[in-house]
């Protein structure tokens, strides 16, 4: 439009001018001026379309604005945006913690909520986070969050009792059905981050949903972790077996000194009288029938 650069900056963006300018572009482009009602959709459709199945913030505000686009709608400013997406994934983790509670049982209800009552602040490690309750001993929430240890019985023990205490909880087998996996994983990872004491300030739909994620996903992580201690365990064991073997074959071969030579005149003896008797042929050229046996060995 050979319109100098340094213009841009000189223009009057609060001026009647621009109110004017704007509005004459948005008929070219066949665009509305957002209403109120526009901006109250924005938050409802990604809470019930988008939330499920997209985790990061900024691509949801990617989506309003495009949304807005392909309705001809001119789109909020990105501070309005960025609000209106906060308040989506608010209504939409409320919605979401309240679906999810009401699937439970007051039984499994209770029993997620002895996985942190009582518990003490632990101190987490990185990862899932080993955590440890002052004054010794581990609270069940941290032995639920925590890996297997080195490979063996003990570990693998362990690893079952964790397993029977996740299972014990009863959770519905369709809690999660119906969102992605991401979205538990995401609440899972959330979970496993929170302190005992953390989760218990929280309101109970949502330390419940977490915890209930949480288990959901450790009871298959659990699972698949028995599976690889047990197949390490019979390593262990096959490894120590073989060794155990070679040990008392080893030592039984090395008590026959010049056993080589000893072979060689076995086999000149039974050739040179193919037909005679083991006793008489073969015993005297290698000192008798006790050694014969002890090389049999």
């Amino acid at each position: 439009m050979k319109v100098p650069a340094e213009q841009w900056a000189a223009y009057d963006w609060q001026g009647r001018a621009i109110t004017r300018r704007r509005t004459e572009i948005r008929t070219a482009f066949g665009f509305r001026a957002g209403t109120e009602e526009d901006q109250e959709r924005p938050a409802e459709w990604p809470a019930a379309k988008l939330c499920p199945v997209e985790l990061s913030r900024e691509r949801l505000m990617a989506a309003v604005v495009a949304r807005c686009r392909h309705d001809h709608v001119e789109p909020p400013a990105p501070a309005k945006v960025r609000r209106l997406v906060g308040r989506a994934v608010t209504d939409f983790e409320t919605q979401f913690c309240r679906s999810r509670v009401e699937r439970i049982s007051h039984t499994t209800r209770s029993r997620l909520e002895d996985l942190v009552a009582g518990s003490e602040d632990e101190t987490a490690g990185e990862g899932d986070g080993e955590g440890s309750v002052s004054g010794g001993g581990r609270s069940h929430f941290a032995e639920l969050k925590a890996d297997p240890g080195a490979p063996g019985l003990e570990s693998l023990l362990a690893e079952v009792n964790k397993l029977q205490r996740v299972r014990r909880l009863e959770l519905p087998a369709d809690l999660f059905a119906d969102v992605s996996e991401k979205l538990v994983d995401a609440w899972r990872a959330r979970a496993s981050k929170e302190y005992p004491a953390n989760l218990e300030r929280m309101k109970p739909p949502r330390r419940l949903t977490l915890l209930a994620a949480l288990c959901h996903v450790r009871q298959t992580e659990i699972t698949d972790s028995l599976v690889d201690l047990f197949i390490q365990l019979v390593l262990k064991i096959n490894t120590r077996a073989e060794r155990k073997v070679d040990k008392e074959l080893n030592a039984e071969l090395k008590k026959i000194r010049g056993k080589d030579a000893m072979l060689l005149r076995v086999a000149e003896a039974a050739l040179s009288e193919p037909s005679g008797t083991a006793r008489r042929v073969i015993c005297p050229v290698v000192g008798g029938e006790k050694t014969l046996k002890a090389l049999a060995a």
